[in-house]
């Protein structure tokens, strides 16, 4: 199959390109692959603890690519040769697993993160917290687009819930997800934002100003899940190992990822309607 062919091609390619240095090995050349795909905005927390991952497991050799969320999906439905699906959002793998694409009993949260009001880092709006929103004037805010991204959603729930939705709609300015509106806010284009603070802690040029409160929106977590096509189960089984460790759990809350909480439900994952 035409998909199948490129598709490896692309793997070989971005696997060279992301572990190219200390981490790959001579004993790689022995050891069994895994095949991480993943979304692209989990790039530079993955590029860090993922070497990790294989200097502890040498018999494994990982090989990844990343690539836009709507993107992992259609190669996972396509029949990519995938062990491990790691995606921008839990729903994905909901999604997949409906249609009957996700192995059974793989699927697992490993993390949450939280939304959070951010500014310009260079020219702040003149905001001190979440609550200022309602009283102090707001030329633009940058919110993702809630037709297209899990972030609009999320933020229109979280708007919704503090009754800001209205005061502020005319105010809105939609980027398509989260790192839209990271640039919207950092080139000056929205004195605010909301976004996740995944995207946040690792832009430069903008600063968070308060966390949405937890109850004011949807649990967001991050899972990770074998695919219908995964071949290591039981390499993919290990990173689940290691993801929820609390070495890596620690490393991860660098990144904006805090440790799930164990009371969150699937039920609990529910969309808002924009």
């Amino acid at each position: 199959m035409i998909f199948t062919h490129t598709f490896s091609r692309v793997i070989f390619f971005v696997g060279i390109v992301a572990f190219t240095g200390p981490v790959v090995s001579s004993v790689h050349a022995q050891s069994e692959v895994l095949t991480v795909a993943a979304a692209s905005n989990l790039k530079d927390v993955f590029r860090k603890i993922l070497p990790l991952f294989e200097a502890q497991n040498p018999d494994i050799s990982v090989r990844v690519i990343y690539a836009q969320p709507k993107t992992l999906v259609k190669q996972i439905e396509e029949g990519a040769p995938v062990d491990v699906l790691l995606p921008a959002q839990f729903e994905d793998i909901d999604q997949l697993e409906k249609k009957g694409l996700i192995l059974q009993d793989t699927k697992q949260v490993y993390a949450r993160t939280a939304l959070v009001l951010i500014t310009n880092a260079a020219f702040p709006a003149q905001l001190d917290s979440i609550q200022d929103l309602e009283t102090k004037p707001v030329r633009h805010i940058a919110i993702g687009d809630p037709a297209a991204s899990a972030v609009g959603k999320d933020t229109i729930q979280f708007l919704r819930h503090g009754k800001l939705e209205p005061r502020l709609k005319s105010q809105f300015i939609y980027g398509e997800h989260s790192r839209a509106v990271l640039d919207l806010v950092s080139k000056g284009e929205a004195e605010l934002g909301i976004v996740y603070q995944t995207d946040a802690l690792t832009a430069k040029r903008v600063r968070i100003i308060d966390t949405a409160p937890a109850d004011s929106h949807r649990p967001v977590t991050y899972g990770i899940a074998a695919p219908w096509t995964a071949q290591n189960i039981a390499g993919t089984r290990e990173l689940v190992s290691f993801l929820l460790s609390a070495p890596v759990q620690t490393e991860l809350k660098k990144y904006g990822f805090e440790r799930a909480s164990a009371d969150v439900s699937f039920t609990q994952r529910q969309e808002v309607r924009p």
